[in-house]
């Protein structure tokens, strides 16, 4: 084998020898230089709308840091929240930060904080003066026990888009609208029979005896809670009952001023409102940039309004959804995870992508003063959306970070659609005649969360065996 090898390279010509000789540099110059980063940062999402936006923004961060390559992936959401609880309990493999939905997240603050999987950021933002640079109340939902593990991608107020065109056409000036009350009195003119048929075709309200959502968004708005700051359940309060019985009667007797179009997610939803067969509908900032990219139809028709109050002065704003980055614990390298995240979400450009294509306003302080929230939308009549929604974000309510809130919202909303029931039944369309059976249901509620609660030894809803007991309210 040797001799061969001689006989070759004894007769090899001098472009040979160049070849061999460039061929072994090269191979110097490859192992001498820095070695490319072997894992990278593995970031994955639940909402493809988020993908268009962090593609304009990902590209960016890998050219500036080439050793710190994002990988990107979109995960279908209960497959994430599956990997997301069989990591945190099993320690199987997951991606370095993901985006968590609310409700996804509070599931992993349902043990001890040292077990939860989140990196606690608490001290890291409060070091880095992003407590003050960030809407306050937008931490609640990733606090637990005093402790934030999440940093906010969103705000989320809510607001009521109208039918301006209708409201206009009607000589109905919505500046007199204060409270509720103002909202229905005043636009009951527009609540008509279209056809002829005796029934009644449009009403004035987007909103469900039986749509968690909605309950959940007026309860909040109506200073109702189902955890208390220490996160104790108080579903059983006197104030939901009182809240209940009055948001029965919007959808009972003759007087009722709601019906229920499902605008987010289905185009039958959007056509009722194309239609003109609802006046207003909740409105967070997310749903207003679903409109606009999937019902043109309603380009120069409608605008956004505070919501009505529940009282005179009180709140005009609920808030809808929400969505953190989480860190997770068992990355091999928080440093640079931390820094993409606030490249992704603090920065300026990624705020107004966020903006831009979804209407979506930013809960860094520092950017809004940005001129593009005050651009004219002729989606809106020439109202500047953005600054609406953003004179409403330090308002929103705080909301609880418990792993039981979707089961509380869900009990709340059955308690709610067999109030309704009972009205009919009965023919009592006062919510004073109501109060006291809005009582009882709740009560119901209570005990069947307070029954999933209790067990959980660490979050037990009397607080026996409960750990490190907080607050929620964000700094």
């Amino acid at each position: 084998m040797v001799a061969p090898l001689r006989r070759i390279l004894n007769h090899a010509s001098p472009g040979v020898w160049v070849i061999v000789v460039l061929a072994a540099l090269g191979s110097v110059t490859v192992m001498l230089l820095p070695a490319p980063e072997r894992n990278p940062i593995q970031f994955w999402i639940f909402a493809r709308q988020h993908a268009a936006i962090y593609h304009q923004l990902i590209p960016e961060w890998n050219a500036r840091h080439p050793d710190q390559r994002v990988d990107l992936s979109v995960v279908n959401r209960p497959v994430l929240e599956q990997r997301m609880m069989s990591a945190f309990l099993s320690g199987t493999p997951i991606a370095s930060l993901f985006e968590a939905e609310r409700d996804i997240a509070g599931r992993a603050f349902t043990g001890p904080l040292e077990n939860v999987g989140f990196v606690d950021l608490t001290d890291r933002l409060r070091e880095e003066g992003l407590l003050e640079q960030i809407n306050a109340p937008s931490f609640a939902p990733w606090t637990s026990r005093g402790r934030i593990f999440g940093l906010p991608h969103d705000v989320h107020p809510v607001l009521l888009m109208y039918r301006a065109d209708l409201v206009e056409a009607a000589g109905i000036d919505v500046a007199d609208i204060e409270t509720w009350d103002d909202y229905f009195r005043l636009l009951r003119p527009l609540q008509q029979d279209l056809d002829g048929d005796g029934r009644i075709d449009r009403f004035l309200l987007n909103a469900s005896p039986s749509y968690t959502s909605s309950t959940e968004v007026l309860l909040l708005q109506a200073g109702g809670e189902l955890f208390d700051a220490q996160e104790r359940l108080t579903v059983n309060s006197a104030r939901n009952a009182a809240i209940l019985a009055r948001m029965a009667t919007w959808h009972v007797g003759p007087d009722r001023v709601c019906r229920f179009a499902d605008v987010n997610l289905t185009q039958s939803g959007q056509q009722v409102f194309a239609d003109g067969l609802v006046v207003g509908i909740l409105a967070p900032d997310w749903v207003a940039g679903v409109l606009k990219q999937q019902v043109p139809a309603l380009a120069g028709k409608v605008r956004l309004m505070p919501l009505p109050a529940w009282e005179p002065g009180g709140p005009r704003t609920s808030v809808w959804g929400g969505t953190m980055l989480g860190f997770a614990r068992t990355s091999p390298n928080f440093e640079r995870d931390w820094a993409f995240g606030k490249f992704l979400y603090l920065s300026k450009k990624g705020a107004e992508i966020l903006f831009r294509t979804n209407n979506i306003v930013s809960p860094v302080k520092s950017h809004w003063s940005d001129p593009m929230y005050d651009e004219p939308d002729a989606f809106f009549r020439g109202q500047a959306s953005g600054r609406v929604y953003l004179d409403q974000a330090p308002h929103v309510p705080l909301r609880p970070s418990s792993p039981y809130n979707p089961h509380a919202v869900r009990a709340v909303t059955r308690a709610l659609s067999s109030l309704v029931e009972y009205a009919e039944q009965n023919r009592i369309y006062s919510a004073d005649g109501l109060v006291s059976e809005a009582g009882r249901l709740l009560q119901i509620a209570h005990e069947r969360v307070a029954g999933q609660m209790a067990r959980n030894q660490f979050l037990a809803p009397d607080g026996e065996g409960a750990t490190d007991a907080g607050t929620i309210h964000a700094h």
